[in-house]
């Protein structure tokens, strides 16, 4: 077996360490590239997780490259030095690709023992002048200059818009500052302009993407249009996604705040709510976005911040007034389980989805099944827990709330005939599955796409964390 040499060490073989992947690859990509517990870069990786359940693992190192060829010789190297080493070890040549670290479950963004790939080095962000349809065009020449914007999949969409602010743009892109690029993208993407301009991944028009035999592609409409329409929706499955092109749009000041109303108004307030989610009534706006919450703080009533324990779940249905006021109900009957946790916050959040978000691209423009004609025309609402709370010791008795509450709301939405199949990604707990809710047409899509670009299932196996595919 081939000689891994090692700082301040004599030479040995890779077989006879654990972590043998890591220590490989510190000899392939050199030390600057490749952190190990207990160095500050891997301490400062580590640290910066939205969720305690994602900077509790620790993977025997963490690589940080800088550019689209740094992510392929990573990937070929973790393969080359997977295919040489014994079983016990290979599970130590797994990885998981990280962007924003913004997922609440553990596992989708970091991973024990094997190999965590750090983007936020690839923060690349770079206007361009888009190419119109046909650039001799008299007409199209006279036309105002369209742009879109290339994005590492690093950066975050906090510094999108500070990038694109002062130039009169904006993008339909994230809701929070710090939430990754790459991860919201690939999931779907809901944003203050989606009921303008439709899902995030809908203003996809290109993506420079790292294929499993470490091949770097750049999809378009023009090129793997098909390959493009997966990354839409279908999360990390096909590739290490390097960069995002996005289309932009001029856009001046917006004004937004919250307002708080005491749980004695909610009736008023879920009325108020049903009419301005229904683009059928005279008060819906497309310029406007709204989100309803209501919810519970226990103790102190800690703020969202970094690393506490956190759990999202997530269900779509349709919006009507028997059933906001059903899920008012569960949720309120529900606290009793989670009242005395200390540090806990529980709260539902009710984020309109008419057909303006998920119809307004073609049915094939990506792979999350709403734009199908069976599926249109529906105003849906999507539900999303959000949960908080100090300790791990009792992830077990919030997950069990979660999964009754979340029961009965399904039941109710049944029983109203309001209920819908779609699971939005971005929001999935662990055991929920996203993709399938896509249905048969986009999973089989989903099958065929990933065999084309992955064969050998690189991205399906060597990549535990995420939503994966059904076979």
């Amino acid at each position: 077996m081939e000689q891994i040499p090692l700082v301040g060490s004599n030479a040995t073989t890779a077989c006879d360490f654990p972590g043998a992947c890591c220590l490989a690859l510190a000899t392939i990509l050199g030390q600057d590239k490749v952190s190990f517990p207990d160095t500050p870069a891997y301490e400062a990786s580590q640290g910066s997780y939205f969720a305690q359940q994602n900077s509790a693992l620790q993977p025997s190192c963490v690589v940080f490259p800088d550019s689209a060829d740094e992510v392929s010789n990573i990937i070929t190297s973790i393969l080359a030095i997977s295919s040489g080493v014994p079983d016990y070890e290979k599970a130590g040549c797994q990885f998981a690709i990280r962007s924003g670290g913004h997922n609440s479950f553990g596992g989708a963004s970091n991973i024990h023992n094997g190999v965590t790939i750090d983007l936020r080095a690839l923060n690349t962000i770079q206007v361009q002048e888009a190419p119109t349809e046909n650039d001799e065009d008299e007409s199209a020449q006279n036309k105002e200059a369209q742009h879109t914007v290339f994005v590492g999949a690093g950066a975050t969409w906090g510094e999108v818009y500070a990038l694109l602010d002062p130039l009169g743009l904006s993008v339909a892109g994230g809701r929070a500052a710090q939430v990754g690029v790459g991860g919201l993208t690939l999931g779907g993407g809901i944003s203050y302009f989606s009921p303008r301009y439709g899902w995030t991944c809908d203003n996809l028009v290109g993506a420079e993407v790292v294929l499993a035999n470490g091949t770097i592609v750049y999809l378009d409409e023009g090129q793997h249009s098909d390959w493009l329409a997966a990354l839409r929706g279908g999360g990390a499955n096909f590739g290490v996604v390097t960069g995002f092109n996005l289309q932009t749009f001029p856009q001046g000041p917006i004004y937004g705040g919250s307002i708080y109303h005491s749980t004695e108004t909610i009736d008023a307030q879920l009325r108020a709510f049903a009419e301005l989610a229904d683009p059928k009534a005279s008060s819906y706006d497309e310029y406007a976005s709204l989100i309803t919450s209501f919810g519970f703080a226990g103790g102190q009533g800690a703020a969202i911040v970094n690393s506490v324990v956190q759990l999202s779940v997530v269900a779509t249905h349709d919006v009507t007034l028997p059933m906001l006021n059903a899920t008012y109900l569960r949720w309120n009957s529900n606290l009793e389980a989670v009242q005395d946790i200390p540090g806990i916050v529980w709260s539902i959040s009710l984020e309109p989805l008419p057909p303006a978000i998920y119809a307004r691209a073609p049915p094939d423009h990506n792979v999350m099944g709403l734009s199908s004609s069976e599926r249109l025309e529906r105003s849906l609402v999507v539900t999303l827990l959000s949960a908080t709370w100090d300790d791990a010791a009792d992830d077990a008795r919030v997950e069990e709330a979660a999964k009754v509450l979340f029961s009965g709301i399904e039941s109710d939405a049944h029983a109203l005939d309001a209920y819908h199949p779609f699971v939005y990604l971005n929001y999935a707990a662990q055991w929920q599955d996203p993709i399938a809710s896509y249905g048969p047409e986009s999973i089989e899509r989903l099958r065929r796409i990933s065999r084309e670009v992955d064969p050998t299932g690189v991205f399906q196996n060597m990549v535990p964390g995420g939503f994966k595919i059904q076979q």
